[in-house]
């Protein structure tokens, strides 16, 4: 199950240099899983997660195998996408599809690098975006309904709730505000998720600041984070240039470079995990000897549909999941030891897999 972030950012605001420390990051785990493709605009990196380590370590599992995230670089983007300007009509087409956005912004003050609009304002630059994103919607949304007049008169029932939803997104963006502000009826959610709006779509800001303000961010980047927390969505501090230098060395070198920067991890661990919660997206593990694995599931999954990311069999002849938590399986000792102490769990399709399972599915083939 792929999910796709899209980066977008104005020009000179350092998402070339974020995205090719990504690229080069994805490169180096492409040599190490020949089943990875490298598309010039597509950065596919493996989610960090020190579970996947510890279960590995505890089963003696042979290979690891993180889970993955797309990262899209979305060019382009420039006042006036919506109208065809830069590469426009190709951005919108991109943006649509992707699951979430990773908005770049430019956090830092440099002389050597102009800024398209000539200042340093963030918050003036995701309001630029957001207002490209809903003049699109909104054209669109205006062409669909004018679509959709004669299947209503025709008592299409499909078309008139489509239409009631198209409206309601056309309120709130003729009101400056864009469509995921709009609170969804679970009866409408998936009419709702078809209308593929782009400002449906969740946002996270990932603030670009200097080298030296990596560990604590700067004015600007509080700024930004404080418009993020009043519109319910997330923000990121990142130093674009010192991920661009980390992914030129080897793991233990970068170690040392972060320590010296004051810095826990790399901002593209924390990129990476942010855009995973944003999309409340949780793991669930396969452990064994031969490997350790990390799946990929949207929150409230259903074991058969979990069964699923693995191949379409495994849902379709789903018989039941063998369940540990991996709290039991760490603090035990593996799977022998869980099953011994009666930690082990079978689950039927009801079964609702929670973050950090360790399951074995039963099927019929």
């Amino acid at each position: 199950m792929g999910f796709k972030m899209g980066i977008v950012g104005l020009p000179n605001v350092g998402k070339s240099t974020l995205f090719n420390a990504l690229t080069k990051t994805a490169a180096a785990q492409a040599a190490n899983f020949p089943f990875c493709t490298i598309e010039p605009n597509v950065g596919e990196v493996g989610v960090p997660d020190a579970r996947l380590d510890k279960l590995a370590a505890i089963a003696g599992s042979k290979q690891i195998i993180p889970t993955r995230m797309t990262f899209v670089d979305i060019a382009g983007l420039v006042k006036g996408a919506s109208k065809g300007e830069g590469l426009g009509n190709q951005f919108l087409a991109n943006i649509r599809e992707t699951d979430a956005i990773a908005h770049v912004l430019r956090c830092f003050e440099d002389g050597d690098v102009t800024h398209v609009e000539g200042r340093v304002d963030p918050v003036a630059d995701a309001e630029t975006i957001d207002t490209e994103l809903m003049l699109a919607d909104l054209e669109s949304i205006e062409k669909r309904r004018a679509g959709l007049v004669r299947k209503i008169k025709g008592n299409d029932k499909d078309a008139a709730q489509q239409d009631r939803l198209l409206a309601l997104a056309q309120a709130a963006i003729e009101d400056g505000k864009p469509a995921r502000t709009i609170k969804i009826d679970e009866d409408d959610a998936k009419a709702w998720r078809m209308l593929q709006l782009l400002t449906t779509k969740p946002v996270l800001y990932v603030c670009n600041v200097g080298e030296d303000e990596a560990a604590e961010g700067n004015a600007l980047s509080t700024k930004v984070g404080e418009m993020a927390a009043a519109q319910g969505n997330s923000h990121v501090v990142i130093s674009a240039q010192i991920e661009e230098e980390i992914s030129k060395l080897e793991p233990e070198e970068a170690n040392m470079f972060l320590e010296e920067m004051g810095l826990k991890e790399a901002g593209l661990d924390r990129l990476i995990r942010a855009g995973y919660e944003l999309l409340h997206l949780e793991t669930y593990f396969t452990v064994g000897p031969k490997e350790a694995r990390a799946w990929t599931i949207r929150s409230g999954t259903s074991a058969p549909k979990a069964a699923g990311v693995i191949h379409g069999d495994f849902e379709k002849g789903f018989i039941r999941a063998e369940t540990i938590a991996y709290d039991d399986f760490v603090t035990l000792g593996g799977e022998g030891p869980a099953k011994e102490a009666g930690k082990m769990r079978s689950e039927g399709k009801a079964y609702t897999v929670k973050d950090g399972d360790v399951l074995h599915f039963l099927f019929n083939t």
